[in-house]
């Protein structure tokens, strides 16, 4: 099939590269611009033009979507279909209307829960027991479309967003695959959504990624997985050379008490409002790998009895 390919971050790379395997002629590739990272501030390009450049395959990356030049671009791939998988940019009617089969989007969560920016992150935050992969049709409203495929994968404990992330990439690849050909032998159906569960994963924002260890264990446990890597949970503590920001990485709920935010143990055993959390991953402002429990602990010269910014 002529197939347009529209992503951006890692998550999309290999539904890019299965499409190609698979045969289908990736007709145009859409990403975002490059964009300014690291310590020189040099323009890096997107994962998925990295991938896209590798493979041959032309890339766009506009600005916008909303002009008719676009518009007119967009219809000059005479796209049997197009393929969108965290682009990061919103598709107006004008582009969802022009592909032959219309516009497939891969959404990391079980929809309709998890609609929009942050459906992986917000499903470990929220505690969810599983999560999952679909292919949607879009439309116009915000991940409202009919869903044609599903493949779900549990949360197990101590899972963070990244683990869940890299568990999704391959699951979603295969599953946009099997779509595609079952388009192509025209046997594809979509089921419309239910209008009961719907829930949004709004996009996570630096204030709320503050520990509060006056929460119980399980929901503090949450939180710092589920913000793991990016942007990561963190604590403000004095550890010896001023007031500097912690980010915590990974933790697991566990039995314990105590004042909210005290060591409890060597083990970097936090108490929180009832239980507590074993904190398994932990990085100092200005390391630049992470610590377990224990090595932060030995670091910054905490005992059990100390407090970790309550």
């Amino acid at each position: 099939m002529r197939v347009v390919f529209m992503g951006t971050p890692d998550f999309a790379v290999p539904t890019l590269s299965r499409l190609h395997a698979d045969g289908h002629a990736i007709v145009a590739v859409y990403t975002r611009a490059p964009a300014k990272a690291g310590r020189g501030m040099a323009l890096k390009a997107s994962p998925v033009q990295v991938m896209a450049e590798g493979l041959g395959a032309p890339v766009l990356t506009p600005a916008t979507l909303k002009t008719p030049e676009a518009a007119e671009t967009f219809r000059g791939h005479a796209a049997d279909v197009a393929v969108v998988v965290a682009y990061g940019m919103l598709l107006p009617q004008a582009i969802l209307d022009l592909p032959r089969h219309g516009c497939l989007n891969l959404h990391g969560s079980l929809l309709p829960r998890w609609r929009g920016a942050a459906p992986i992150q917000r499903a470990v935050m929220a505690g969810d027991a599983e999560s999952g992969v679909g292919v949607m049709r879009m439309e116009a409203g915000l991940d409202t479309g009919p869903v044609a495929l599903e493949a779900r994968l549990p949360i197990t404990a101590g899972m963070s967003a990244g683990d869940l992330h890299d568990a999704l990439m391959p699951l979603g690849a295969d599953l946009m695959a099997r779509a595609l050909a079952s388009l192509a032998r025209g046997d594809l159906t979509f089921t419309p959504q239910a209008t009961e569960g719907v829930v949004y994963a709004h996009k996570i924002t630096n204030d709320e990624a503050r520990i509060d260890w006056s929460r119980p264990a399980a929901a503090v446990a949450n939180h710092i997985n589920g913000l793991s890597p990016f942007p990561g949970a963190f604590v403000e503590a004095d550890l010896g050379k001023g007031v500097e920001r912690v980010k915590v990485l990974g933790a697991i709920a566990t039995d314990g008490s105590g004042a909210p935010g005290t060591i409890l143990d060597e083990a970097c055993t936090l108490a929180c409002d009832t239980g507590a959390v074993r904190l398994t991953a932990l990085r100092r402002a200005g390391k630049g790998g992470a610590a377990t429990g224990p090595e932060f602990l030995r670091g910054a010269r905490l005992a059990p009895g100390a407090s970790l910014g309550a």
